[in-house]
């Protein structure tokens, strides 16, 4: 890992800040939100440290992709909650405020929980055609 800590995340994980640990292993993080929208909101961090979620190795990815079940069923657990969010930001346009891929597990509480307002458009068919042949093309070359 790199010496260097430039967030509050990579101080976490360096052990010079200490957090309310949920889950760990070789490749994940998971610790209570100290600004919770709703109590037991709980983020997931790779200790992998990148910005955003695509710079991510597959293997990081696939290591959050397979503990955010079992913590959300734990948070459930834990918070009577029966729905949740899971949310995450990439960049500062995207409201993402530090700067390493995290995922939040939101419950969703009486007085509270992540808010969003969607404000869905329609999605005319050449652009539909003219986006996913980019994304096809994209995929066949990575």
């Amino acid at each position: 890992m790199p010496t260097k800590h430039d967030t509050v995340f990579d101080k976490i994980l360096s052990g010079e800040i200490p957090c309310h640990k949920i889950y760990e292993d070789d490749h994940v993080l998971a610790f209570l939100d100290i600004g919770p929208l709703c109590p037991g909101h709980m983020l997931v961090i790779p200790k992998e440290r990148k910005a955003f979620l695509h710079e991510l190795s597959d293997a990081a990815a696939a290591s959050i992709g397979r503990v955010l079940p079992r913590l959300s069923r734990a948070l459930m657990a834990a918070t009577g909650a029966t729905n949740y969010n899971i949310l995450q930001n990439n960049g500062s346009e995207a409201h993402q405020v530090v700067m390493h891929v995290h995922f939040h597990i939101i419950p969703r509480c009486e007085d509270g929980g992540l808010e969003i307002a969607w404000n869905a458009m329609p999605l005319p068919g050449e652009v539909a055609d003219s986006l996913r042949e980019a994304m096809l093309a994209d995929l066949a070359n990575g």
